[in-house]
């Protein structure tokens, strides 16, 4: 039984960490720096708060980085065994490859124009890193891509790019992109050949990526809708619903429609057959680490451990993900009959990803609503794909990265509280009546939502058209120069891509396992652990 702490010895234990933690400054400052006074404790402990952000983002860097192997579980454990070395290496070298993409040039194209300061307690990162004249593309609020350079030349004489401050940034964005990059990995598997797949990691990190992030994160033309059409605060994204997921959702459905869907997926009249994955219990512990990264995802978005509203959005994430969770359960056992585990794990990645844009704008109970909606959603959403569209996701990637991520754009319209996220974007047209600026407010907090709105639906727009058309451009320019296509040999894809692609197999002990299939006039989720009893 755990003890009961008094609000007295609380209060006390506060007080006297405070005492201590002045002594100790007091202390150190007296040996270097002669007397104390109130001045410059306040400096140290302005410097320590400095310090500590920026340690923040480098953690959180760290939790989104490792997010990577929730990813490589996920997909592995939904697809065939007789893939799984194939499927895991993609998600393994996807790091390294849009890493570099974004390293020589993405970081510059989408940053080259951006600063960031906490009134009080900035890190460094004070001015824009491509200096004062860092457009490329664009003008004023209308700008569309700002100056990049080989490895970070284009940064100004002052060479802020190889600050710690600049740095520990550009690891935490980093992370970000390769989020972006291993979506399609999941909905394109089973099926790439990997020299494809190689291209599309660096034109990821060093072009894909990079377009529409320069236009939101980076303070392009969609950021500024507040200032140039008086909507809202511009286009509102706190963690990427859109920016990271939709925009990697979207190359996932351009990636299976160029791509065709595996073999033996659909019958000859159309109906898709059930392809169970090898490995349930891999992907669902994939996605218990995909939900502690996110921590890091979602929480230390707000660049600063000294902001308070980190606890709000932490527990946003969670109450997302365990609504996500739950209802997806419940309403897959009423589409099927059966709680499928691997729809399980897809509902709560939804409520993760709807959570995601709006988790610091948004009440608990809203948070609750959005990982509700996002677990059925989830479930439909895989449903149409496949049944409608005639697209083979083995993991349901477009449905979870790519339609919940716009989910997540636009419930910042409808949701958003008008309590934080005042001046957002650097927005200075949205103010009360004495001038001051106001919160990021969705329709259900007022008329003002309408242009905030506005904004996310105008963002939605672009990822779903622009977007979507660039990485379908991609994938089809690709795949009429390659060789062969960029689909694998249909030998191989048969055998396994494991010993033809990567010249290993993954279970030598049990090669060829896990390759059945389902009864041909048996409906499918994606990723799912069994064929569902009932049709849609």
């Amino acid at each position: 039984m755990r003890a009961a702490f008094a609000p007295r010895r609380l209060a006390a234990a506060v007080a006297a960490g405070v005492i201590l933690s002045v002594l100790f400054v007091g202390t150190a400052m007296a040996q270097d720096e002669g007397p104390v006074t109130v001045e410059t404790v306040s400096e140290h402990v302005v410097t320590l708060t400095q310090t500590t952000n920026l340690t923040w983002i480098v953690i959180g860097a760290a939790l989104v980085i490792f997010m990577q192997a929730g990813f490589a579980m996920v997909e592995t454990g939904f697809c065939r065994a007789k893939h799984a070395a194939h499927v895991v290496a993609t998600n393994f070298a996807i790091f390294g490859l849009g890493f570099v993409g974004f390293f020589l040039v993405g970081f510059g194209l989408m940053y080259g124009g951006y600063s960031y300061v906490l009134p009080g307690f900035d890190y460094g990162l004070d001015h824009a890193i491509g200096g004062s004249a860092a457009n490329l593309i664009g003008s004023g609020q209308w700008v569309f891509l700002w100056k990049g350079g080989f490895a970070g030349s284009f940064f100004d004489g002052d060479n802020l790019a190889f600050s710690g401050a600049a740095m520990a940034f550009f690891l935490y964005m980093v992370a970000f992109m390769d989020t972006t990059a291993t979506i399609p990995t999941g909905s394109m598997a089973e099926r790439w050949k990997w020299k494809s797949f190689v291209w599309w990691g660096l034109f990821c990190g060093a072009i894909y990526y990079p377009l529409f992030g320069a236009w939101t994160w980076g303070g392009g033309f969609l950021s500024q809708l507040g200032n140039s059409l008086h909507w809202g605060n511009g286009y509102v994204d706190f963690a990427g619903s859109g920016v990271v997921h939709a925009v990697g959702g979207v190359a996932a459905l351009a990636g299976a429609m160029v791509l065709g869907p595996r073999i033996g997926k659909f019958t000859k009249d159309g109906k898709p057959r059930g392809i169970p994955g090898h490995n349930i219990p891999m992907a669902m512990l994939g996605t218990f680490i995909l939900l502690f990264g996110w921590f890091g995802f979602n929480a230390a978005s707000t660049f600063a451990s000294s902001d308070p509203q980190i606890g709000i959005v932490a527990a946003n994430t969670a109450i997302a993900a365990a609504f996500g969770g739950v209802i997806s359960m419940f309403w897959i056992t009423r589409r099927t009959g059966k709680p499928d585990p691997a729809m399980m794990a897809n509902g709560m990645l939804a409520g993760l990803v709807a959570i995601t844009a709006p988790c610091a704008f948004v009440d608990p109970w809203a948070a609750a609503v959005i990982g509700a909606i996002a677990g059925v959603v989830v479930i439909e959403a895989v449903f149409f794909i496949e049944r409608r569209l005639k697209i083979d996701d083995p993991v349901g990637a477009i449905a979870v990265h790519g339609v919940n991520g716009l989910l997540g754009v636009l419930a910042v319209g409808i949701f958003a509280n008008g309590k934080y996220g005042a001046g957002w974007n650097l927005t200075t047209t949205f103010t009360d009546a004495e001038g001051t600026p106001k919160g990021v407010t969705g329709i259900l907090y007022g008329s003002d939502g309408w242009g905030q709105l506005a904004s996310q639906a105008l963002g939605a727009l672009v990822i779903c058209t622009v977007i979507f058309g660039v990485a379908y451009a991609f994938f089809k320019i690709q795949n009429a120069l390659t060789s062969g296509g960029i689909r694998s040999d249909e030998a191989d894809e048969i055998a396994g891509l494991d010993l033809p692609e990567m010249g290993v197999v993954a279970y030598p002990e049990f090669a060829g396992a896990g390759d059945s299939y389902s009864s041909p006039d048996a409906s499918v989720s994606a990723g799912s652990s069994r064929a569902p009893t009932s049709a849609g």
